[in-house]
């Protein structure tokens, strides 16, 4: 039920290279789970302007992107083996010999886990809710420990990728408020258990709409839900292709009045978990990190910034053109 393949055990700290020192402060994140698909598959990576050297795609957004943060997601059991225990440890240890910050997001499912999809994992059903909330501290377990024994501390955990309708549906859907709490709570505890001083965030989708984090964040102070921080995502592009919300300006500005209702409300920290515009769009998308670099969060992530246009199925966001980092980033820069 852990997801992966190999021994878990087989890293163990004092085969480490020495941590390098990690910055504090404000985030400057990407989210790169895509990154060792992208290099088995022969994708390459460059620094941008004429020069164009071959560089590793972390160190790259680190040392040309302003990057001090990176963001890695969580399958159960993967058909192919990308984003499982294994593959994120992988990616975490190399994040953390940069001194980069590590952000661990699961996603509870054997595939992608968002507002339209938050399948069980096949393992997982049937189960009844007692033996699904050991499965799922289980499962977290496991990922972190794995990530302690190779010397990574994840600074944030997400329990749950964009739960706005819940998580692993039917059984911890919103309109099941106990036991979406219950499934919650077991995962913040795995969490406290393997890395006391992590954040524990729940990470919602439209980070420009109150209603849905108002009905999540009632729903989990009123159960008796456990948490650290709230996680929001940010895509203007599709936020304005669902409901006509006008500009991407717009969608910010909406997006910042939420940060400051949701801080006042529940006093809890916000973090952008998530952030995107298209990718041919990269000085639009360089005002767009800039004006919410201003807002009160505690950090920005992009999503699959190194990502080339249409990969995957389609995805259109990354920020990156032939390879080399366009200046949507730029804003990372400066702070």
């Amino acid at each position: 039920m852990w997801g992966g393949c190999g021994d878990h055990n087989s890293d163990p700290k004092h085969d480490q290279p020495e941590a390098v020192e990690k910055e504090t402060g404000f985030a400057r994140g990407a989210d790169v789970s895509w990154v060792t698909q992208m290099e088995a598959e022969g994708l390459k990576f460059y620094t941008p302007g004429n020069e164009r050297k071959e560089m590793e795609c972390m160190e790259l957004l680190r040392d040309h992107c302003g990057v001090n943060s990176i963001r890695l997601r969580v399958w159960v059991n993967p058909a192919d083996g990308w984003n499982s225990i294994d593959d994120v440890v992988a990616k975490a240890r190399r994040a953390d010999s940069l001194g980069l910050r590590t952000m661990i997001d699961f996603h509870f499912s054997d595939t992608w886990a968002d507002p339209g999809h938050q399948e069980m994992p096949k393992a997982w059903q049937g189960l009844q809710i007692d033996d699904l909330c050991v499965a799922l501290g289980s499962h977290v377990s496991a990922t972190l420990t794995a990530l302690d024994r190779a010397g990574v501390s994840p600074e944030w955990v997400q329990i749950g990728n964009e739960t706005t309708p819940g998580m692993m549906l039917p059984v911890g859907s919103v309109d099941n408020p106990v036991e979406l709490t219950r499934l919650n709570n077991a995962g913040y505890d795995a969490v406290k258990a393997v890395v006391p001083d992590a954040k524990v965030i729940v990470h919602l989708d439209g980070g420009h709409n109150p209603w849905p984090y108002d009905r999540m964040f009632d729903l989990l102070e009123s159960y008796g839900g456990r948490y650290d921080m709230i996680g929001m995502s940010l895509y203007p592009y599709w936020a304005a292709q669902q409901g006509g919300s006008g500009s991407w300006a717009k969608v910010a500005d909406d997006c910042i009045a939420n940060i400051a209702h949701l801080k006042q409300k529940y006093g809890k920290p916000v973090m952008i978990c998530e952030i995107g515009m298209p990718y041919d769009q990269p000085d639009s998308c360089r005002s767009l990190i800039a004006k919410m670099m201003g807002a009160d969060v505690e950090g920005i992530f992009y999503w699959e910034p190194e990502a080339p246009a249409g990969y995957n199925g389609g995805y259109t966001l990354g920020c990156f053109d032939g390879g080399a980092p366009t200046v949507a980033l730029d804003p990372f820069k400066t702070r």
